[in-house]
């Protein structure tokens, strides 16, 4: 079925065979597949947001960043793989990994994950992966263990962190806004 609203005759993907798989040292070259693809974020390594002794630093210093964590069994996130190939990926974690995300982020609570960004390729994008993803994802979480899932999405006309996904997609999943994070981003809490 094509999608209309990408303006050009796209097949949305089927996702019926879509899998997810966590990435880990086992795992982790699916997780380098997607990132060195035309396009991929490699220029970020979903380093971001994650803790670095330095702010600014080269492409290849945030793979290897990325890659000691992956090895110190530190979890980072999960894969979307289509067909075998990998074709997306959600970063979730347990949110003492992360940087602090907004500023009245209480760090003595315990069994919280965040989801901080999602990559979808724009060929791919419009056909439900994303929200696969925070399926997906919402799932591995609680299956880790986790009581609360604090999420940091924009609204759809937002020009910048878009990365971090649409409020409307974390809410029809039952989320539901305890604050903001800057100017565009909300927080948005899920329990179990």
């Amino acid at each position: 079925m094509p999608n209309s609203s990408q303006g050009s005759q796209l097949q949305e993907p089927d996702l019926a065979g879509i899998r997810f798989v966590e990435v880990t040292r086992e795992t982790r070259d699916r997780f380098e597949d997607l990132f060195e693809q035309p396009g991929a974020p490699k220029y970020c390594w979903c380093m971001a947001w994650r803790h670095s002794s330095r702010e600014h630093i080269e492409n290849d210093e945030k793979k290897r960043l990325m890659t000691a964590l992956i090895d110190a069994g530190t979890p980072v996130g999960i894969v979307a793989e289509l067909d075998g190939k990998p074709v997306g990926w959600c970063s979730v974690a347990p949110r003492e990994t992360y940087r602090k995300l907004s500023k009245q982020q209480d760090d003595t609570e315990t069994g919280i994950w965040s989801i901080v960004c999602f990559y979808v390729p724009r060929a791919l994008r419009g056909g439900g992966l994303a929200s696969a993803l925070l399926d997906a994802a919402i799932d591995h979480v609680f299956s880790k263990g986790a009581r609360v899932i604090e999420a940091y999405p924009v609204d759809e006309a937002a020009p910048s962190y878009r990365f971090m996904g649409f409020r409307d997609m974390f809410t029809a999943r039952g989320f539901h806004e305890t604050g903001t994070a800057g100017t565009r981003r909300h927080v948005m809490r899920l329990s179990r």
